[in-house]
């Protein structure tokens, strides 16, 4: 574990039945492409001005795998920036202690492996909302027989983009560097969850936004204080949603199904993920209202119970659970 998480985890001081956290100097959001980081982003200017952080951002959006001495330049460049600061980039996870730094909070928000598939399919051909009538097409040089590539075609003739290693996109965010982090698999899964446990503040889910922002606001308030409010504003809201992908379609039940068995770490990693999250809201009383979701295959791991109401633990301190969680 980290030795700034550490010292959160035990630094936590009882604020009626919340817990606030100490005030973190360094925090990287290092978001994972096409799950809700633009919406956030757009919540982070405005939350950078009004609170007086420093808000590290980054021109460089499609690099998220680095050489030795990238990471390290990238690392010198993240610790030097004025405190308080929060960074923002896609980049997978870099470890600061391995080259001699300050291990920073980490924060991130995932979404079901198949939604941001098909959200980033579309979105590389078409855009979205924030374009002019024909929306803004991300991807000049693409052949237009690629544009419109029927994705049933895709995913079922085993094009590149719709099987692996390219669907095996989550999961890198998390377990880190390594090249094995590439490389679909057990190995990948489980270092992913272990840095979860021990350099992730809060993973949160995309399906349940609303909750994700009011736990950032409790954990680390000089940071996001009044983010909930700020998002539900409807200005921001209209903001918002420019940012939905367009042109996006359903594929086939066989398709879908073709791609939970490519995506079957993806999977197991986010429905950790998810009942970790669930977990959280829970010790803090929140109700999960969720949406419906679509039926799952039976080919991997059972899914994890889900409750509606806050579970009442007798005889528990919250205080040592927390502390208990992430030493897991």
């Amino acid at each position: 574990m980290s030795a700034n998480v550490l010292l959160l985890l035990q630094s936590y001081q009882f604020c009626l039945c919340w817990l606030v956290l100490p005030f973190p100097s360094q925090v990287v959001y290092n978001r994972v492409g096409k799950c809700g980081s633009r919406t956030v982003v757009l919540l982070l200017r405005i939350l950078s001005e009004k609170h007086g952080f420093n808000l590290v951002t980054s021109d460089i959006h499609n690099k998220t795998r680095l050489t030795k001495n990238e990471q390290m330049e990238l690392i010198k460049n993240i610790s030097t920036a004025e405190q308080p600061y929060l960074f923002t980039r896609h980049v997978h996870f870099l470890n600061f202690s391995r080259f001699g730094g300050d291990q920073p909070v980490y924060i991130n928000i995932i979404r079901d492996p198949v939604n941001r598939f098909l959200s980033n399919y579309f979105f590389r051909r078409f855009g979205d909302w924030r374009g002019e009538q024909n929306h803004m097409i991300r991807t000049p040089s693409m052949r237009q027989e690629e544009r419109y590539l029927d994705i049933n075609v895709c995913i079922l003739e085993n094009y590149p983009e719709c099987s692996n290693p390219r669907l095996f996109y989550i999961i890198p965010y998390f377990c880190g560097q390594h090249p094995r982090c590439r490389e679909p698999g057990e190995w990948a899964l489980e270092r992913a969850k272990l840095n979860v446990n021990e350099n992730f503040l809060l993973v949160g889910i995309l399906e349940e936004l609303e909750d994700v922002l009011l736990l950032l606001e409790r954990f680390l308030p000089h940071y996001f204080k009044d983010v909930l409010s700020i998002y539900k504003n409807p200005e921001h809201r209209k903001l918002g949603n420019l940012t939905v992908t367009v042109k996006k379609t359903v594929p086939s039940p066989e398709a879908i199904q073709i791609l939970y068995q490519r995506m079957r770490y993806e999977y197991e990693f986010y429905y950790y993920v998810k009942e970790q999250f669930h977990l959280l809201k829970r010790k803090f009383g929140l109700k999960s209202h969720i949406r419906k979701p679509r039926p799952r295959p039976e080919f991997f791991i059972p899914s994890p119970l889900e409750t509606e109401e806050p579970i009442d633990d007798e005889e528990e301190d919250d205080e040592k659970w927390l502390e208990d969680i992430y030493k897991r």
